[in-house]
Order: C-alpha cells, then sequence, then structure tokens
C-alpha cells in the first residue's frame, strides 16, 4: 500500500466524524435527546444515517461523544486564597459563553437519564476533586460542590437555556460580582451545623 494515500481516508473519517458530532450537538442543544434523532442528526451532517450507528453505535454512544466536555478547571492549588469562588464564577461563565455543549448538556439533563448521568459524571471527576482541596473540610466537599453547582446551574439555565430577559442582559462582571461571595461561601465559610 501507498503511504502517500494512506492519509486520506483517515482524514474522510476525521472530518465525518467532526461533522457528526457538530451536528449532533446542535441538534441535541435545540431537540433534546428525546427528540434529536439519528435520521436528523445524519441530515445535517449530509452523510447516511448508517455511517452514525457505524462510528458511533446508537444514539446513547452519539450523545456520549457529542457530550464529552472537559471544563478545564483550575487547579486548586494554584487558586489565590480568598479568590476561589470568583475563580470559579468567572470560569463558568467563561466556558458557558463559548460552549454550547454545555447548553444542550444542562437541557438534555434536566430530562433525560442519560444526559443527567453524564452532568453526574463530569461533577464528579471535575468539580467534586476541586471542591475537596479548596474546602476546609474534604468531608464536606460533596455538600459544598452541589450548592457550587446548584448556584452554577441554577445561573445556567436561566440565562442560557430558559433565557429569562434579565439574567440574559446581565453583564458577566456584574454576574461575577453577585455570585462570587456566594461561591466562596459554599466552598470555605464554616459549617453552618445541623
Amino acid at each position: 500500500m501507498n503511504e502517500s494515500t494512506s492519509p486520506a481516508p483517515a482524514r474522510r473519517s476525521d472530518a465525518t466524524r467532526r461533522a457528526i458530532l457538530e451536528a449532533a450537538r446542535e441538534r441535541f442543544a435545540a431537540d433534546g435527546y428525546e427528540r434529536a434523532t439519528i435520521r436528523a442528526i445524519a441530515h445535517q451532517a449530509k452523510i447516511d444515517p448508517s455511517m452514525v450507528m457505524r462510528y458511533y453505535g446508537n444514539k446513547e454512544g452519539l450523545f456520549a461523544a457529542a457530550v464529552a466536555i472537559d471544563l478545564k478547571l483550575p487547579d486548586a492549588a494554584s487558586l489565590p486564597r480568598g479568590e476561589e469562588g470568583r475563580t470559579l464564577v468567572t470560569h463558568f461563565l467563561d466556558q458557558w459563553e463559548r460552549n454550547e455543549v454545555l447548553t444542550a448538556l444542562l437541557r438534555v439533563g434536566a430530562t433525560n437519564d442519560a444526559g443527567a448521568e453524564r452532568m453526574r459524571g463530569i461533577f464528579s471527576d471535575q468539580l467534586l476533586p476541586l471542591a475537596r482541596r479548596v474546602c476546609p473540610d474534604p468531608e464536606q466537599a460533596p455538600a459544598r460542590a452541589a450548592l457550587v453547582s446548584a448556584q452554577l446551574l441554577g445561573l445556567a439555565l436561566t440565562r442560557y437555556v430558559l433565557r429569562f430577559p434579565p439574567a440574559v442582559h446581565l453583564h458577566p462582571e456584574e454576574i461575577t460580582a453577585w455570585l462570587a461571595p456566594t461561591v466562596q461561601h459554599y466552598l470555605t465559610a464554616p459549617h453552618p451545623g445541623p
């Protein structure tokens, strides 16, 4: 086999996968998990539906690949003491503003078991370890991380999914000013007791 011809199929395969994932992200974001179909995703990617199945097996496999998310959270050890809340709010706002996959995942996670499971995985794999490094008592980290998640996901739901006008029109710096002290409190304040 000629080495000069072997990269072309790999490049076509990569391009096809990218087209499928891009179409899937758009369809899952617009339609939700239940209404998004392999046929509609394939149509948008301009390929045969069998190609989607070939690469991803089924709708769940495609969804898992389409919403594979690395939040790129900052290293907890590098966060300035007392600024963890501000850093997290700023970071999450930046991620939400630039990554429509997060919106798709939030939409689907609210209505579908596969989406909810994916969100729980992101929580336990990415946010929980950061909370363990930051909070004063690592045993309280799960509860504290859950409160941080509630705050940030609540903002994302109202701003990016439900699109409440007051939430949409807030400037990111204003959101940070409002939410950073609350997130900081959740992460580092003394436990309020039983």
